[in-house]
């Protein structure tokens, strides 16, 4: 599988592909100011944890360049690393990475030098996600049966990452293994990330999938037609509670009750220690207007207010297993989740 060009930097901005537009275009937006790409961050032009956290990586590095010279770079670089923190604040890859910048940032006080290093750290932070997408589609790939028809949510591929995918990641392995020959995309609502994005990330890769609203996905799991249910995850907390695009934790419930196993892939910078558990979690509330209008008619009355939550919290109980690129955790928990992190070499949960 080749890597899906998310993102990359051209020299003197980011370039998106501008997730808002597909499939129906496939375009490209500069992101040569902190601003545009905050408003690309916030709007969903890029989109899924480990992709927001990368561009927001290589966000530092427009701050740097953008920052004046002198006595107020430091404070004009660092302004802007915190515009980019204000844009989402539930995946966890935007902050881990803006902090590993920060640091960097730290070390380089005039702006030659940081730019040249922010960027080289960027560039790091890029590459690792990749060797962390391939990783986990083998860990993730000897979890399925043979022949396995496959259930996923929302779009945690190479559009989510910087180009492979984490749920994805892993189907892409199955399928290229020959264990996976079929696999259903929740559409999910309202913004339709499955429909729009993992329909069209498989269709291009070959792969067969099929959409199927949300709410249908019950009946699907009840048939016996799914093998196993992956996602992928925007925060996963020290007890292995863990958030990912609204509508995962029915869906959970849903594969418990028809004991279907659910299966969660996220890089370890996905994972937070800092947070025991979901209840601690800050979720995201979208705007009204992702609600209010469908294809452009308006589907709420005036009157009517809503609720859109970007995520909902999956309990570690529902979970079968967290991958990530050093092994799997069966069943999460706070020992199974630090054996992960250990295997890195990173402070324990």
């Amino acid at each position: 599988m080749q890597p899906i060009p998310t993102l990359a930097w051209t020299g003197c901005s980011l370039r998106l592909l501008d997730q808002r537009r597909l499939p129906g275009l496939e375009t490209y937006i500069d992101c040569a100011d902190v601003p545009t790409l905050a408003e690309a961050i916030r709007t969903l032009a890029v989109r899924g944890a480990p992709a927001i956290g990368i561009a927001a990586a290589f966000g530092a590095v427009i701050a740097a360049m953008t920052a004046p010279e002198g006595v107020g770079f430091l404070g004009g670089a660092t302004g802007g690393l915190d515009l980019l923190a204000s844009t989402r604040p539930t995946a966890v890859n935007l902050f881990h990475c803006l902090d590993l910048q920060r640091e960097v940032l730290r070390s380089h006080p005039d702006r030659g030098s940081a730019v040249r290093a922010l960027l080289a750290n960027a560039r790091r932070l890029m590459e690792e996600d990749l060797d962390a997408s391939r990783a986990m589609g083998r860990h993730g790939a000897d979890l399925l049966p043979p022949d396995a028809t496959v259930l996923t949510h929302c779009n945690a591929g190479g559009l989510a990452t910087a180009g492979l995918g984490t749920a994805l990641a892993v189907i892409y392995e199955g399928w290229e293994r020959g264990r996976i020959r079929r696999v259903f995309a929740d559409e999910t609502r309202p913004l339709l990330q499955g429909a729009r994005l993992t329909a069209w990330e498989l269709s291009r890769a070959g792969i067969p999938v099929s959409v199927l609203p949300d709410s249908a996905a019950a009946s699907l799991l009840r048939s016996g037609a799914v093998h196993a249910v992956i996602v992928g995850a925007d925060r996963i907390a020290a007890n292995g509670d863990t958030a990912n695009k609204v509508g995962t934790y029915p869906l959970a419930l849903a594969a418990r009750e028809h004991g279907v196993p659910f299966f969660v892939a996220a890089p370890l910078s996905t994972f937070d220690p800092d947070t025991p558990g979901g209840e601690e979690m800050v979720i995201e509330q979208r705007d009204r207007s992702e609600l209010a209008t469908c294809g452009g008619t308006l589907s709420l009355p005036a009157a009517a207010g809503c609720w859109n939550p970007a995520f909902d919290v999956t309990p570690a109980s529902l979970i079968t297993a967290v991958v990530c690129e050093t092994g799997v955790a069966s069943p999460p928990g706070r020992e199974s989740l630090s054996v992960l992190t250990l295997r890195a070499g990173t402070r324990k949960l």
